[in-house]
């Protein structure tokens, strides 16, 4: 799915169908998106849940989700940005569209949980997370229709 936002890459990933338990690739050094390893956390997000509005100065984000089901929207207010007022809206599950989510730094990310139970993401950032160094809005303070589900 091509992103229309400056900066913004959307990577499908391979699954491995292995006996037993799959393996799912997620990011390596070669990859168009990575820059270097600074950190990698996880986060959750329960079913109908929304997570809105940040964004990271400094950090380029690498987002994979390998449990469940999350809407990802991403916002640019970027002023000298051609995407500057877009946004792009991806669903990322490991069954049906398996993929990383490459953010840039200055670009409001918020997610949604989907389906029916918690949904895990991996963050594959380039530098280590500083709670200085990202800027949080109220969900109501970017004009975007979560819908019901």
């Amino acid at each position: 799915m091509p992103c229309n936002i400056n900066g913004v890459l959307h990577t499908p990933l391979k699954v491995i169908d292995v006996p037993g338990g799959d393996v799912l690739r997620g990011i390596n050094k070669n990859d168009i998106g990575y820059k270097k390893f600074g950190e990698a956390y996880f986060t959750t997000i329960e079913p109908g849940v929304i997570k809105a509005w940040k964004r990271h100065k400094l950090m380029t984000l690498n987002l994979i989700v390998p449990i469940g089901k999350v809407r990802f929207v991403i916002y640019d207010t970027r002023q000298y940005s051609e995407s500057n007022g877009k946004y792009f809206e991806i669903e990322i599950n490991r069954v049906k569209n398996y993929s990383r989510l490459t953010v840039p730094p200055m670009v409001w990310v918020g997610f949604k949980g989907l389906g029916e139970n918690i949904s895990l993401i991996l963050n594959i950032a380039d530098i280590q997370h500083d709670p200085q160094e990202s800027d949080n809005l109220d969900i109501n303070n970017i004009a975007y229709n979560w819908g019901c589900n």
